[in-house]
């Protein structure tokens, strides 16, 4: 029997990781959570239960990993430190400035129930997390910039529609042209989120709506766009259906660093994703990761970790000497 997997939330991010699934020969779907009614859905996988999350505490000795895909704006601080009693849980979180407070909510909870969790596995945070660490030791002296997009964000945007009025929304983050490029050439200057990216905003709203209204909450909004130049432009669900149904991005970490006794020689470190799926790349990686997940739980290491404290080993279904023998 292979690790049995649950998804907490069906949505596209719940999706990718149920496509994930099915490439991992090792994983398995235990069942999948949802708030809405669960006659409503249906999965691709056949024969795995459709459960109300209400009633996700009943399958406590049934999933060895619970993969939580809900927004990082009202859902995951809510439901990871709740379900990190009851479940080994991994997440997304990508609100950047609150992930301390979140790591601390998850660990109390995960400790008290003897339950491994881990937090803010994605490409960022997550891969682009591992490149800015790696890149700034071995070049000590020296910058890490990272740029995102062009490319649709499922956090900014499901943070946009929770504000009144908005029925659906899509967010593009854009990278500044000649910023990049200032970085690519070697350049360290200090930049300020605005010269570093813009963000595009479609929204379909409700009819009679408070645009302007709506417009400015967006525009004001704390930790998603008050430091960005913002755009945002309203049409019609079947323009969005037409137009925005892809869910692409990317983007890259480059540390520009010196080395020599003299710091004579310029160093360029970059890490690069284009991405057709943004969440089934995600969903993919939180698959990996749950992997090490269920790994940590066996060895009894109890508490919130993050993709800092994850040995690569763990996150491949090969043993010591195969990955030895095939990847070093």
């Amino acid at each position: 029997m292979g690790i049995r997997v649950g998804i907490f939330g069906y949505g596209n991010l719940g999706r990718g990781v149920e496509a994930a699934i099915r490439q991992n020969p090792d994983m398995e779907l235990a069942a999948v959570f949802t708030r809405r009614d669960p006659k409503q859905l249906t999965l691709q996988t056949e024969g795995v239960p459709v459960v109300a999350a209400s009633d996700a505490a009943a399958f406590e000795t049934k999933v060895d990993v619970m993969i939580l895909c809900g927004g990082s704006a009202k859902d995951l601080p809510v439901q990871t430190p709740e379900l990190a009693g009851h479940f080994h849980v991994i997440n997304s979180f990508d609100t950047h400035a609150k992930i301390p407070e979140h790591f601390a909510a998850v660990d109390r909870a995960a400790r008290e129930g003897r339950k491994t969790a881990l937090i803010s596995l994605g490409w960022d945070p997550g891969m682009f997390s591992l490149n800015r660490l790696i890149s700034s030791v071995i070049l000590p002296h020296g910058k890490n910039y990272t740029f995102w997009g062009r490319g649709v964000s499922q956090g900014h945007s499901d943070a946009c529609r929770r504000v009144e009025g908005v029925l659906d929304a899509r967010q593009y983050t854009i990278p500044v042209a000649q910023s990049v490029e200032r970085v690519r050439a070697g350049e360290q200057p200090d930049f300020t989120p605005r010269q570093m990216h813009t963000r595009e905003v479609y929204l379909v709203v409700e009819e009679g709506a408070d645009r302007a209204r709506i417009e400015r909450e967006i525009k004001s909004m704390p930790n998603y766009f008050a430091d960005y130049d913002t755009t945002v432009h309203f049409i019609t669900a079947e323009e969005m259906k037409r137009d925005h149904a892809e869910l692409p991005h990317g983007g890259f970490v480059i540390r520009s660093g010196v080395t020599g006794f003299k710091e004579e020689h310029r160093q360029i470190a970059e890490y690069s994703l284009k991405l057709d799926s943004n969440p089934e790349f995600t969903g993919s990686i939180l698959v990996a990761y749950a992997r090490a997940l269920h790994r940590l739980a066996e060895e009894g290491q109890f508490g919130c970790k993050t993709v800092f404290d994850i040995a690569p080993a763990y996150l491949s279904p090969l043993s010591a000497e195969e990955l030895r023998a095939s990847m070093l």
